[in-house]
């Protein structure tokens, strides 16, 4: 289905219910950030079911949209509740065995994948533009924390770990200085938000309506400053290709040439004053230190890209004529699963995303939900090329990390999923006009 199917009508004043499913979606947007926060400083004692903090507020969103007849009727929420449930039952009959763990991997199909178009269908554009100002706010201060967390011991309370672990919550970098997780569990969450961010970033230099400019300056200053301090080179290649996407938006309209020249140069200015700092000289030297020895094991630039945003996919086929038919059971590439079931974290199944679908699902099924969010990916790229044509950058730009994140981010890991779901919703919720005036025809 289209993400026009997904649509509601705009001629009508927003009920009450929709109101509570946005405060709802709010609620999974303000988890998704600080559930680390709570796992790690302020909760640690309970940070094993704060795990799971998000998914009741997915069931309790999708049940209340159930009530209010607002549950969108596609055949990509059919068929994920589908095969989520037929999970189970071949996970229990032919894989694993474990209740717990079936469920705990089933819960991704049954009530996450479904909570994206529901957000598709309860936010409008109006709210994706606020959702990103919000964003953007929140970086400012996530950089500051993420620069004490990587000139800070693993000891110091900013890099405690999950459940107050005092081993630290950093991973490795380089020049014995470590990834900073932020406010998120681990720091794939630093990398996917900042990512997320940039989209915004450069959709309001582009069109800087309705967001204050130094607000806009701080974000773009921390988001270059978050990019050496992240020792990430996925967040690195993140941003360059929301640049490209920008880039892209003056062979649409050679209007928007004015807007990327001013702001190159502010972000030029920016840059070389960070430059200036030790701080910044530090990172930057981990960051290209890590950059060249990664590259050099894993093949050069080439690999990185190939490996990281492809997800496998040749590999993933490949294997599955090894895979069992019906796999190894849903839950068993999640790290929870691998506890249960191994007694450690890790078990791998495939290469990337989807080569754990496989091995989860066996090659039918798991090869359903790949082309599933394949076939949802390419909708969405031709809804946005079309409105990029027609004068709205706002799909365009989050498409610039929605393409990646959407058809092969990692489902397994939590903040991965959350962002995926998040990131969907806001692409599907972009194309919709906010509800117009009562009394206005």
């Amino acid at each position: 289905m289209s993400y026009s199917q997904q649509r509601v009508p705009t001629r009508v004043v927003e009920s009450d219910t929709i109101r509570t499913l946005k405060k709802g979606v709010w609620l999974y947007f303000i988890l998704l950030i600080f559930e680390g926060a709570l796992r790690k400083w302020f909760l640690p004692g309970l940070s094993t079911p704060l795990l799971v903090i998000r998914d009741p507020v997915a069931i309790w969103l999708l049940f209340t949209a159930w009530r209010a007849d607002l549950l969108p009727s596609t055949s990509y929420i059919a068929i994920s509740v589908g095969i989520g449930l037929f999970g189970i039952f071949t996970a229990l009959a032919l894989g694993h065995g474990n209740l717990f763990v079936a469920l705990y991997g089933a819960r991704i199909l049954l009530f996450h994948f479904p909570l994206m178009f529901l957000i598709g269908r309860v936010f409008n554009r109006d709210d994706v533009i606020q959702l990103g100002r919000i964003t953007l706010w929140i970086a400012i201060p996530m950089t500051v924390l993420i620069a004490l967390q990587f000139y800070s011991p693993q000891s110091a309370w900013v890099n405690r770990g999950v459940g107050g672990d005092m081993e630290g919550a950093g991973f490795s970098g380089a020049l014995g200085y470590y990834r900073p997780p932020g406010t998120f569990s681990f720091t794939n969450g630093t990398t996917l938000f900042y990512g997320f961010a940039s989209s915004f970033v450069v959709y309001f230099w582009l069109y800087p309506k309705g967001l204050n400019r130094i607000i806009l300056i701080g974000a773009t200053a921390g988001l270059l400053a978050a990019i050496p301090l992240s020792i990430s080179r996925g967040l690195f290649f993140q941003v360059a290709l929301a640049l490209v996407f920008a880039v892209a938006t003056v062979f649409n309209d050679p209007k928007y040439l004015g807007q990327i020249l001013v702001s190159s140069i502010i972000i030029l200015i920016a840059f070389t004053l960070l430059s200036y700092t030790s701080f910044f000289q530090t990172a930057t030297k981990a960051f290209f230190t890590r950059f060249d020895v990664a590259n050099k094991n894993e093949g050069g630039v080439e690999g990185v890209l190939i490996d990281r945003y492809l997800g496998g996919l040749v590999g993933s086929l490949k294997s599955s004529a090894q895979q069992p038919f019906f796999g190894y059971g849903i839950g068993t590439g999640t790290n929870v699963g691998s506890v249960f079931l191994a007694g450690k974290e890790g078990l791998s199944l495939g290469e990337g995303e989807w080569g754990r679908l496989i091995g989860e699902l066996g090659p039918l099924l798991g090869l359903i939900i790949v082309f599933m969010r394949l076939k949802l990916s390419a909708s969405i790229v031709m809804a946005s090329i079309r409105r990029l044509k027609a004068g709205d950058l706002l799909p365009w730009m989050l498409l610039s990390f929605g393409l990646l994140i959407v058809p092969q981010g990692g489902w397994a890991q939590p903040t991965s999923l959350g962002f995926s779901i998040i990131t969907g919703g806001v692409m599907l919720a972009s194309f919709r006009s906010p509800p117009k005036p009562r009394g206005r025809s």
